[in-house]
């Protein structure tokens, strides 16, 4: 069996979480040629590659990435041992990194995160929303647990990820009281002559939006154009447009927002996924955002990995 040198691992470890030899010099107190040669060693003994220059600096091989979450992990753990076996309780809650792909509505992200925090465990939760280029970049480091979407990876991603169906729901639209009883009558040809507010270009549901005018000729009134969903229905609040969302959150929107469904799109769907670096959904918290988000979010979809 091949033994890992752990004082190697270590030196690796630092250097990664540094991001350059010099400044791992200065935290572990050793000088550059000795943290090098142990690097050299390490990469022998793994057969592998664990740096390439980039610039002045180094970054991290895929080889790298992973090596690099196993020692964190083994370092964690060592702190803790020690702490345990000097008879203090550590209290470290399990931490859970998730990142939001920022065109999904808030209020779907939190309904897939609620659970993952009432788990038995303690749970520390990072919540990161962004691009979905740079989320799954963040994934690749390990940085992230999971990526929630709406739309897959697609085979363009540079790192090898795994996407998981969570479910799917129909898309309505919504409106303040009086643009709700204006337009509900004649639902959906009446909504050519509705403000709308809808988000930005390039958006999944954009897309699917502008499809479905197209094949009802509909030309319509765009009164604006969101990156953020939130705002967006803040908008539709204020009665400045009618605007769509996901029938999974329902309930949510024609409460916290004070408007009402003029009607259910069926031919238009919302899907959401959760996207790891494991084929297998492993980390409790995910496993508790699958199991909800198929179960009561979305009921009548059947999610599969």
């Amino acid at each position: 069996m091949d033994w890992v040198n752990y004082h190697h691992l270590l030196y690796f470890w630092v250097v990664a979480r540094e991001g350059s030899v010099a400044r791992a010099c200065d935290e572990l107190q050793l000088s550059q040629p000795t943290i090098s040669g142990q690097l050299a060693r390490l990469e022998k003994s793994m057969r592998c590659k664990l740096f390439r220059r980039v610039g002045r600096g180094l970054e991290l091989t895929e080889e790298g990435k992973l090596l690099f979450r196993y020692a964190d992990e083994i370092f964690t753990i060592g702190r803790e041992m020690v702490e345990a076996m000097r008879g203090r309780s550590t209290g470290r809650p399990l931490r859970f990194a998730a990142g939001a792909a920022d065109v999904l509505p808030k209020l779907v992200v939190y309904r897939l995160l609620e659970p993952a925090c009432s788990l038995d465990q303690p749970i520390s939760l990072f919540c990161q929303e962004g691009k979905l280029d740079s989320l799954l970049a963040d994934l690749a480091m390990f940085n992230l647990d999971v990526v929630i979407s709406e739309t897959p990876a697609g085979p363009q991603t540079r790192t090898r990820v795994f996407n998981h169906l969570l479910g799917s729901c129909g898309v309505a639209v919504y409106g303040a009281k009086a643009l709700a009883e204006r337009f509900r009558p004649g639902f959906p040809q009446s909504l050519a002559e509705a403000p709308w507010l809808l988000p930005t270009a390039g958006s999944t549901l954009r897309r699917d939006f502008d499809r479905w005018f197209d094949t009802l000729d509909m030309h319509p009134r765009i009164f604006g154009e969101f990156a953020d969903s939130g705002l967006m229905k803040a908008f539709g609040q204020a009665g400045m447009g009618v605007f769509p969302a996901p029938v999974a959150i329902d309930c949510e929107i024609r409460r916290q927002y004070e408007v009402e469904c003029l009607g259910r799109i069926e031919d238009i769907r919302f899907h959401c996924y959760a996207i790891t670096v494991e084929r297998r959904l492993k980390h409790p918290a995910v496993l508790a955002i699958s199991k909800t988000a198929r179960g009561t979010l979305f009921p009548s979809s059947k999610g599969a990995e």
